[in-house]
């Protein structure tokens, strides 16, 4: 029921700014501020702030916190420095993806995960089971705020305000220092395929810095942007959704996140499970989808490679940059790159071709600038 819903600290400000709201894993968030496929243009050609203080923040801290977070994630956090940022799945013992999430070493023993809305609560459960002793596991995710400043002028918007360069912050890098007066974790990270940084902060400072950014950023085209932009764009640049591309009936090795397993590391959960299926090989996989009849593919319409299933849509739609229907979509492992398929849209079979992931990629121009990953 929608006054079920939980509200960011910023709702006040997106109702005011006539904000379409729309539920998303437990909260009340902002589909649109206008036309979805202006906000999407913005962020790949100027810049979109973004209010996703709906994702969740968990603390980890004490002598053994490291340990407890290498045992819990596939990648290897063990060579990690103090203001560097991880991404990763995380399994359950059967391999099966429970989330991902971003690791954060803020210092020694001092660790935030940050982890997905809608699993906020499970994740806090399954990393306390794990704790033992030596380990304090809090949840800050009621008293942080959280916006991500995404697209190519997205430096340009932030500098004025910050009390640091943010053009000099490294890929998967961060800092704490003033934004707009206000004491911030930046980190260089997004979730849109473009350069960006994610802005952590009080959640009662929230709003006030939203309105410094949209300032700030008047002279650059800056947008607000909703979940209906952040969507395709996520989409665009072929990063996995939890409850899409990835859940606990999938692994990471399944969804193509191969280089975020480290299977040599040493013990996690899931690692057994993992290696056995490494071994016996992958009876599907994540692919690309680029419809060539006409037809929007969406999650959980069937691919057929003639008439016989082959697989699922997971994420599918229209991509205004690549101005394409695209989709990805779990096949058999018989399917490859060039092959042809069909989804089947309302009863009627459209062809497709299979192509490689992403679909898309920053543009030449950007190719030097910090590449961001989910």
């Amino acid at each position: 029921m929608a006054e079920d819903l939980k509200k960011t600290p910023l709702h006040d400000l997106h109702a005011a700014l006539g904000a379409q709201m729309f539920p998303f894993g437990g909260w009340t968030m902002p589909l649109r501020y206008g036309d979805i496929l202006e906000e999407h243009r913005a962020v790949r050609e100027r810049a979109g702030l973004f209010d996703v203080s709906h994702m969740g923040e968990i603390v980890v801290r004490g002598p053994r916190a490291g340990s407890l977070v290498q045992e819990l994630v596939t990648n290897d956090i063990s060579g990690m420095e103090d203001g560097q940022a991880v991404y990763s799945p995380m399994c359950a013992g059967d391999g099966g993806v429970l989330d991902d999430l971003l690791v954060y070493r803020l210092e020694a023993g001092h660790y935030m995960l940050v982890v997905n809305a809608a699993n906020t609560g499970r994740d806090l459960a399954w990393v306390r089971s794990h704790a033992g002793e030596g380990v304090e596991v809090e949840d800050v995710s009621g008293r942080t705020a959280l916006l991500a400043l995404q697209g190519p002028r997205a430096a340009e918007v932030l500098k004025p305000l910050a009390g640091f360069d943010p053009g000099s912050l490294g890929s998967y890098r961060f800092v704490r220092g003033p934004v707009a007066g206000v004491e911030c974790l930046v980190s260089r990270t997004g979730y849109t395929g473009e350069d960006g940084f994610e802005i952590y902060l009080d959640a009662g400072d929230g709003a006030g810095v939203w309105q410094a950014l949209m300032e700030s950023g008047r002279n650059h085209g800056l947008v607000p942007a909703g979940l209906g932009a952040r969507d395709t764009l996520r989409l665009e640049a072929s990063l996995p959704l939890y409850g899409h591309e990835l859940n606990e009936k999938t692994t990471p090795l399944e969804a193509g996140l191969g280089r975020f397993v480290k299977l040599d590391k040493g013990p996690f959960t899931g690692r057994e499970a993992l290696q056995r299926q490494q071994r016996e090989g992958l009876s599907r996989r994540l692919v690309g989808l680029s419809m060539l009849d006409r037809g929007v593919p969406r999650a959980g319409y069937p691919v057929l490679v003639g008439d016989d299933p082959a697989g699922a849509v997971t994420s599918g739609g229209y991509a205004p940059t690549l101005n394409a229907c695209l989709a990805m979509a779990y096949v058999t492992s018989s399917v490859n790159p060039g092959d042809r398929v069909a989804v089947l849209i309302r009863g009627k079979k459209c062809g497709a071709a299979v192509v490689p992931l992403p679909f898309y990629k920053k543009s030449a121009r950007r190719e030097a600038e910090p590449k961001t990953l989910k």
